[in-house]
């Protein structure tokens, strides 16, 4: 049974079930938001940025990606923004999605092309994955990625999952004890859907979300399709949360044209929830 849990914001992103809340990022007002279990909803911190990604540290600390400051920030206890980690020498253009996995590294990727101009010619791609260790530095470790989207990592923390929209697919890489990433192979076909936000259960699937089919579906590693929740707007991300871990939150809105794209009350964006029937498991996490 699918339950709405708030609506009328703009074009929303990055569900994170983290300390009890859901937390989730409305893109054309630049704000993070977190919606508790009573529905009570609170504006946690406004930054404006297009991709406006965020994910949360081991100490609990959120971690956004700034396009433009071409940075991650750190948000403080008393809501600062401080930089966490320099993008600049990566790209011209902003980060798009990030996770945190157990170990405290942190990987976010790129599209690295101007999306308003249409996909860059040629048959390597564009995008890339780069990793913030925690010490700071911060390293290119996956590229020819076609518009790489959500990201999520297993819990035993030896793989990265990396939805890959033009591609149409869940790619995935083993992570080394350093972080870098090899053995790059497809870990779903997922048909005609360019999978935007993902995650990870515990029963080995992953969620991902479709906009133009205006659903998500859970897919086994091999591209089974296992479930498949419908929407009547397009979903661009999902999460797994809730008392349980096996609440799927899905933040979804529909497209106002390109005319209206910063109008953010023209997306309708709506956080909706569902039953699941596996907990999360991995990261993003709880």
């Amino acid at each position: 049974m699918m339950q709405t849990l708030a609506n009328g914001f703009g074009q929303l992103e990055s569900p994170r079930w983290h300390d009890g809340r859901l937390w989730f990022a409305d893109w054309t007002a630049g704000v993070i938001h977190a919606i508790d279990p009573a529905g009570r909803i609170e504006a946690v911190v406004e930054h404006r940025s297009l991709p406006l990604c965020f994910d949360f540290l081991p100490d609990g600390a959120p971690v956004l990606a700034s396009g433009p400051e071409r940075a991650l920030l750190r948000l403080s206890p008393d809501r600062t923004l401080t930089r966490y980690a320099d993008l600049s020498a990566l790209s011209p253009y902003g980060s798009n999605d990030i996770v945190v996995d157990g170990r405290g590294n942190t990987y976010v990727n790129n599209v690295n092309f101007e999306f308003a101009a249409g996909p860059p010619a040629g048959e390597c791609a564009p995008g890339f994955v780069a990793l913030v260790s925690t010490d700071g530095r911060v390293r290119v470790v996956a590229d020819d990625l076609a518009f790489p989207n959500g990201m999520a990592v297993t819990a035993d923390n030896a793989t990265l999952v990396v939805a890959e929209s033009y591609r149409h697919q869940l790619t995935a890489f083993d992570i080394a004890a350093d972080g870098s990433l090899t053995n790059r192979r497809v870990w779903a076909d997922v048909g005609n859907h360019s999978p935007d936000g993902i995650c990870l259960d515990g029963e080995g699937a992953a969620w991902y979300a479709d906009v133009g089919d205006r659903c998500c579906v859970r897919v086994a590693e091999g591209g089974q399709v296992l479930d498949r929740v419908q929407l009547d707007r397009g979903a661009f991300a999902c999460a797994l949360g809730g008392a349980d871990g096996a609440t799927l939150f899905v933040v979804a809105a529909r497209w106002p044209g390109a005319e209206r794209f910063t109008d953010h009350t023209a997306w309708d964006g709506t956080v909706v929830s569902t039953p699941a029937p596996a907990p999360g498991a991995g990261w993003p996490g709880a």
